[in-house]
């Protein structure tokens, strides 16, 4: 199953042998094996019993906690891996370092490819469409990036690949009631930037469990800059899955009759 998504106001969580069960004014609403749990978010306010605690802390699955409006609030898991070795790793590499230029140069080049490819697709689809100054303007970034010798310039090109690729994400929603002008957040504006947003909660939800199951520190990143509470590592991680994980689901489901 993966991560199970609680959305219901007031449920409640509780356990029974070895399954997870979701209720709400005593109606059971969903009754998952532990053995196919991965992870648990809440959406809004829930009750969780000490033994689904406790059963979660016991078997490393990650719990988080969401407002009802996506908003990530805080989590719960079992204490950080004791390889210090691999945090001693990713501390050495940190700053103006090779390691850390080619990490970012991958960060980048998989999220401009990402955009690249979700722009050709929907170009494909769609002879309505016109995205082929900012499919362009992304090659041309991705071109650049094996040679660009720092960090900020990389962000420079990854700044300019999103600003070309929102730039054109209104006429991707061609067909729809919605409009999306420009990226907006904290807190989003409109139907469209909350649904990403949202999305992008639930991808760092997975990103900063798994980062933490393998023992890196996601709060030291690469791309991203260090500032106190901000899970950087996490950030850079799914930076290449945005497009493809959640830009294309928010599309889809816009879509829909």
């Amino acid at each position: 199953m993966g991560t199970m998504y609680v959305v219901q106001e007031d449920a409640f969580l509780g356990k029974l042998d070895e399954r997870l069960q979701i209720k709400h004014q005593g109606e059971r609403l969903a009754d998952i094996p532990l053995l196919k749990l991965q992870g648990v978010v809440v959406l809004g306010r829930a009750t969780v019993s000490p033994s689904v605690v406790d059963v979660l802390l016991e078997r490393n699955i990650p719990l988080s906690f969401l407002t009802r409006y996506g908003k990530y609030r805080g989590r719960l898991e079992p204490e950080v891996t004791r390889n210090i070795f691999v945090r001693r790793g990713q501390w050495t590499a940190a700053g103006d370092t090779e390691t850390a230029l080619m990490a970012v140069r991958g960060f980048v080049r998989g999220k401009l490819k990402n955009y690249r490819s979700l722009l050709q697709r929907k170009q494909r689809d769609s002879d309505r469409l016109d995205v082929t100054g900012a499919i362009s303007q992304l090659e041309g970034a991705i071109a650049a990036l094996p040679k660009t010798p720092t960090i900020d310039q990389l962000r420079g090109y990854e700044g300019a690949g999103s600003a070309a690729y929102f730039g054109v994400f209104n006429q991707l929603l061609q067909g729809t009631p919605f409009e999306f002008t420009h990226r907006n957040r904290r807190p989003p504006k409109d139907p469209v930037n909350s649904l990403l947003s949202l999305g992008y909660a639930l991808l760092r939800h997975d990103v900063q469990s798994a980062l933490n199951i393998v023992g890196f520190d996601p709060y030291l990143g690469y791309l991203h800059t260090e500032r106190y509470g901000r899970p950087s590592l996490a950030l850079d991680v799914m930076e290449e899955f945005r497009p493809l994980v959640v830009d294309a689901m928010v599309l889809s489901l816009l879509k829909k009759p």
